[in-house]
């Protein structure tokens, strides 16, 4: 396994290229820049450079074809990282300790994790504070607008199979991953995040090893991420190097402390943020953006259900004051982006555009803003306010 110590010495120029920023000429209606902020990114909204938060812009998801695949590009998929972190992996060298209240702890290599079956899902990573930055009154933390989010394909062994091999012992509870991100302030807790033994071996967690077709690029992990489709991705711990089972429930700072909303039901106040809600994404009409008036529009957009799938989406032309149904695109699984798509008829003018998701579950999209003090769980139907211009030119 990496030494953690050994790593330190080279993480600070770890997202040196991320301060070249380049294409600066290209700016968004909202008034944001867009740069090439890593070599294999292109297009993306810099939040910060070290250690890097990358946004992706929301035409990034947009297609005029409903039948179209909804996989975000792997160069335009959003990076979030805690801390610093190696550029460079030894894939011959790295290990991962399966260890703590086991019969038989392991170190696995990568041909062993290659070895064990391999599954495959689409599902949606996002950063549990996505669209933080719209919250009023703001609140500290990274200002994304809605574009910490993105969809692929990740392929992996299952989790479940990976702690088989190790003998999880009676009384294990949860099972804790942390990985080779490394504090760049001492003192700092190490990022690490568990699951519920339940949840690790009862559904679709995996331990991905490729993304979209591809090995995982290092800014994304590699060379293994755990995947928790319909969770946030505060838990898609990257660069894995450390699998601990647990015989009490974990009283880490990022468990106990970090990533929590208050709730007046939940033991202490507070509740940790961990099944992502249903949102909508309008992806065809800018906010700011002006448009050439027509009798009737096209509106696009992509839809998730949260932890499970799509049902419906309605749009509305006149700020909510009347909604009619959105056609939805091909289903590629509950964990998936759906595309859709409606014709509306606007006034001239300025106009608020909306659109509300219904999940599978007939959980639909709030009108009113949850605001919490962490700016977390963002799923109001966004307003997103454009005009179409009385001049023809425009």
């Amino acid at each position: 396994m990496i030494s953690r110590r050994h790593l330190v010495a080279g993480l600070v120029a770890a997202p040196a290229a991320a301060q070249q920023r380049v294409d600066l000429g290209m700016v968004l209606a909202d008034g944001r820049a867009l740069a090439n902020p890593f070599e294999g990114k292109r297009g993306m909204i810099v939040q910060r450079s070290l250690p890097p938060l990358l946004e992706t812009p929301l035409e990034a998801f947009d297609s005029v074809d409903l039948g179209a695949p909804v996989l975000t590009p792997t160069n335009r998929f959003f990076v979030r990282w805690h801390y610093a972190f190696p550029t460079e992996i030894d894939p011959a060298a790295h290990r991962l300790a399966v260890m703590g209240h086991v019969g038989k702890p392991r170190m696995l290599d990568l041909p062993a994790l290659a070895r064990l079956p391999q599954t495959e899902v689409m599902a949606i990573n996002q950063c549990a504070g996505n669209g933080r930055a719209l919250f009023s009154p703001r609140v500290p933390g990274a200002q994304w607008a809605n574009g910490a989010i993105g969809n692929a394909v990740w392929r992996g062994p299952r989790l479940a199979d990976v702690l088989a091999l190790a003998g999880p012992l009676g009384g294990a509870t949860a099972v804790r991953a942390s990985g080779l991100d490394v504090p760049m302030m001492e003192g700092a807790p190490a990022f690490a995040k568990s699951l519920s033994l339940e949840h690790a071996i009862g559904g679709e967690v995996m331990l991905a090893t490729h993304m979209n077709g591809e090995p995982l690029p290092i800014v994304h992990g590699f060379p293994i991420r755990l995947i928790v489709p319909g969770w946030y991705s505060t838990y898609w711990v990257k660069m894995v190097d450390r699998l601990e089972i647990l015989a009490a429930p974990d009283a880490g700072y990022w468990m106990a402390t970090a990533y929590r909303r208050p709730d007046s039901q939940a033991a202490g106040g507070s509740r940790p943020v961990t099944a992502m809600r249903p949102r909508s994404l309008i992806t065809s009409h800018a906010p700011g953006s002006r448009h050439r008036w027509a009798e009737t529009v096209q509106l696009r957009g992509v839809a998730m259900g949260g932890d499970t799938g799509v049902r419906a989406v309605a749009v509305s032309s006149d700020a909510g004051a009347s909604w009619v149904p959105a056609r939805l695109g091909p289903d590629f699984g509950p964990h998936s982006f759906r595309r859709f798509e409606a014709s509306i008829s606007p006034a001239r003018g300025d106009v608020t555009l909306l659109a509300r998701a219904t999940n599978a579950r007939d959980e639909t999209q709030p009108l009113g803003e949850d605001w919490n003090p962490g700016g977390f769980e963002r799923q109001i139907v966004e307003p997103v306010r454009v005009n179409f211009g009385l001049d023809a030119r425009l």
